[in-house]
């Protein structure tokens, strides 16, 4: 099984627009960030977690031509943004995208994008289907099976996602118990770190230290990082044993 970075970055990306910051002029590779995603493959199997603005950009850097599910996180733009540009997946593939999320995030697809549901259709719209999901309820994507995470985004519920030797959890502030127990010992986690500062609903650095040293992960990557965070070569010099900052297009095995 493998987990491929798609993006890294918060919802603005890196760099940010019109910003002069020494981490938004980087020359460093690493310091480029597009918006949060990962694809996860095994076997025949080939998923993505979040179709965020850039999705169309990821999936042409890495070359991706077949996908069997969407799984998202939550609704905020920044995970959700990019769906319409499923349509060249139901083209060559010719059946329906499976999105895999909550009711309420299947809600705000349908208000955002009311024209791939209207009565009246029309030759290229992104054809979906809609599969409900729950926190601790595993379901299969062929035959991969995903434990949907509950996930304190603030006041806001979301899902995090186990798949085999992988746990992927961003836009978090807070774990609940339940799922703290089902990613404790896990061989690779994925976590999210906006900065070093105080954030009201995302984990800055030094918490998201904390959380992954108590979940005693294999090795745990940081995600959604945010040009606040600082250069990532001397952010990541500065990191413990077993922590690592996440980058665009880094593949991890499992």
């Amino acid at each position: 099984m493998e987990l491929h970075f798609l993006g890294t970055g918060t919802s603005q990306g890196i760099p940010v627009i019109g910003c002069g910051c020494p981490v938004c002029q980087s020359g460093d590779p690493s310091d480029r960030r597009l918006r949060c995603s990962v694809y996860i493959t095994d076997g025949a199997t080939r998923i993505v977690i979040d179709v965020g603005p850039d999705f169309r950009q990821q999936m042409l850097r890495a070359g991706i031509r077949a996908l069997e599910g969407i799984l998202v996180t939550h609704e905020h733009n920044d995970h959700v943004a990019g769906l319409d540009d499923i349509r060249p997946f139901n083209f060559y593939q010719d059946k329906r995208m499976k999105i895999y999320a909550d009711s309420r995030v299947h809600s705000e697809i349908r208000r955002r994008y009311h024209y791939i549901f209207s009565e009246k259709s029309y030759p290229g719209r992104p054809a979906v289907e809609l599969i409900d999901i729950r926190p601790l309820q595993p379901f299969l994507v062929n035959t991969l099976e995903v434990l949907p995470l509950e996930v304190w985004h603030g006041d806001l519920s979301i899902l995090g996602f186990k798949i085999g030797p992988f746990a992927y959890i961003t836009d978090a502030k807070e774990l609940p118990d339940p799922t703290k127990d089902a990613v404790k010992g896990i061989p690779v986690l994925v976590l999210n770190a906006l900065h070093i500062r105080e954030h009201h609903s995302h984990l800055n650095l030094d918490q998201a230290i904390t959380l992954a040293e108590s979940l005693d992960a294999g090795h745990t990557f940081l995600t959604h990082i945010s040009h606040d965070m600082g250069l990532s070569l001397p952010v990541q010099a500065a990191l413990p044993d077993r922590i690592s900052l996440a980058s665009d297009e880094l593949v991890v095995h499992g």
